[in-house]
C-alpha cells in the first residue's frame, strides 16, 4: 500500500499532529519514508497505525486504487 502524501498532509492537520506525533507509533526511518519518499510501500499494519493515530479510516489516507 501506497500513503497518499496530500492525504496524509490534510489529516495530520486536522488532527493537529506533527511529524513527530507520528514517532509514537512508528519508527523514525519509517517517517521520514512516508514523507519523503511517496512511492515507498508500506505494510498495512503501517498504515493502519497512521489512521488510527490521526483518527481516521485507513481510505483517507491511502493512494486511489491501492
Amino acid at each position: 500500500m501506497r500513503i497518499n502524501k496530500q492525504k496524509l498532509d490534510l489529516a495530520m492537520a486536522r488532527a493537529c499532529v506533527g511529524t513527530t506525533d507520528l514517532r509514537d507509533v512508528l519508527s523514525s526511518a519509517t517517517v521520514t519514508k512516508i514523507r519523503n519518499h511517496p512511492d515507498h510501500e508500506v505494510s498495512t499494519k503501517t498504515v493502519g497505525k497512521v489512521a488510527k493515530r490521526l483518527g481516521v479510516d485507513v481510505t483517507e489516507i491511502i493512494e486511489e486504487g491501492a
